[in-house]
């Protein structure tokens, strides 16, 4: 607790010491300050709280108190690794187990979502005999050496596309998908949010033909934040079964848990090398106890449900914002995971990047945490807890709304939209 009352500026000024630049922070034109928070709410070293829109780790809400009582009874009794019988593991695989199609019965448990799809591509690998990867463009895997070299968002700027790399948008995937071992293939192409032209049923087939596996990335997605389904594959129709599912981030609600799941003809190709898997901390009895409270707060709690009635209420305000104000090209999404595409003019569809990060600054100055994406930072990117509320929605796109009508006067007086220090 002695961190929570330093100030604030030697807070910034020991971060700009010690940590790296490259580590960096929401909002760096005034970074804030978060000592707590508890559900869809975070709160300053003032007090002062803001409506949390960025956060889809904290899947249930910050701080939920049956996950947390679930980490803190279970700590108190035993934390060791997976090599040990224990109960936990088994009940939560079951579990993971009964959300999923009865093909993918295989788990592996891991840390993070990186750590997953790393291990997906050794897995596809590993089976088909093949290297080759076909990603969407713009698309983020996870940052290990492995993730980086089939994430666009992240190559082009880096070491750029390697050879075995096949890069396609949803324009080129009807006539243009070359035979790959592996597809990664989110719900959304990369990171712009439109849903897929073409169907990722379509891909998986044509994968398949050319002796690949089709890959499911629920990194983001997955338990129940489309609403419509508990995993966001599932959109493609019920008979649509990946070959290999990865799952991070809101799987722990902020502890750090992963999983892979996989059919068994995959697994028992990987088991078939005698090369042993083992995650230090995947599959701890403290990690598979939070993923057990996770899964249990979703039912009691019905956010998959919630996501449903919240999201579609979210995206009826934010189309209502679309018919006022230019500067909003497009509301795309389904559940509470949500883009607005903000752009400078309807017909070149320009990405209004500045615009964009004015915005999010502005919302901040109003206690509402948004983050923009996209490979022209433009995009408005929704993905609040799941128990964000109808309230909520109304008093974000109230404030948005109020944002924008003030640009647009603004740029009317040609006056400069700058970010205030």
């Amino acid at each position: 607790m002695a961190a929570d009352q330093r100030p604030k500026a030697d807070t910034l000024a020991l971060r700009q010491r010690l940590i790296s630049s490259s580590c960096r922070l929401f909002f760096p034109e005034d970074p804030v300050k978060i000592v707590r928070a508890q559900g869809q709410y975070m709160y300053d070293e003032q007090g002062a709280e803001y409506i949390d829109c960025i956060s889809n780790v904290a899947h249930v809400g910050h701080c939920h108190p049956l996950v947390v009582q679930a980490a803190h009874e279970q700590n108190q009794v035993l934390n060791t690794n997976s090599r040990y019988l224990h109960d936990n593991i088994v009940d939560y695989a079951q579990r993971l187990s009964e959300t999923l199609p009865e093909q993918l019965c295989v788990f592996y448990f891991l840390n993070s979502g990186s750590e997953a799809n790393d291990l997906a591509l050794r897995l596809a690998r590993h089976y088909t005999g093949h290297q080759d990867v076909v990603v969407l463009d713009h698309a983020y895997h996870g940052h290990l050496s492995s993730l980086i070299d089939i994430s666009p968002y992240k190559f082009r700027n880096l070491d750029g596309q390697k050879e075995w790399v096949h890069v396609v948008c949803t324009a080129q995937l009807n006539n243009r998908l070359q035979p790959s071992s592996l597809s990664l293939c989110p719900v959304w192409e990369g990171r712009s949010f439109p849903l897929l032209a073409t169907s990722p049923k379509w891909q998986s087939e044509h994968i398949r033909k050319a002796g690949g596996v089709f890959v499911a990335d629920e990194i983001q997605v997955g338990f129940g934040r489309v609403g419509k389904h508990f995993w966001a594959f599932q959109l493609q129709g019920k008979d649509f079964v990946p070959d290999i599912v990865t799952m991070g981030k809101s799987i722990g609600n902020g502890h750090p848990v992963a999983c892979v799941a996989a059919t068994q003809p995959v697994a028992r190709a990987f088991e078939a090398t005698g090369v042993e898997y083992f995650n230090t901390f995947g599959g701890s009895p403290v990690s598979c106890a939070v993923g057990l409270a996770v899964l249990n707060v979703l039912e009691k709690e019905q956010l998959q449900d919630h996501a449903t009635s919240v999201g579609s209420f979210l995206m009826q305000l934010l189309g209502q914002q679309k018919i006022k104000h230019p500067i909003v090209g497009d509301v795309r999404g389904v559940g509470l995971f949500i883009g607005v595409d903000l752009i400078k003019d309807e017909a070149t569809r320009t990405p209004a990047t500045e615009e964009a990060a004015y915005l999010v600054s502005r919302l901040k100055e109003n206690y509402v945490l948004l983050s923009t994406d996209g490979p022209g930072r433009n995009i408005l990117k929704f993905k609040p807890p799941m128990c964000f509320s109808l309230d909520n929605a109304r008093q974000v796109v109230a404030k948005l709304d109020a944002i924008l009508t003030d640009m647009e006067e603004k740029v009317r007086s040609c006056e400069t939209l700058r970010l205030q220090p």
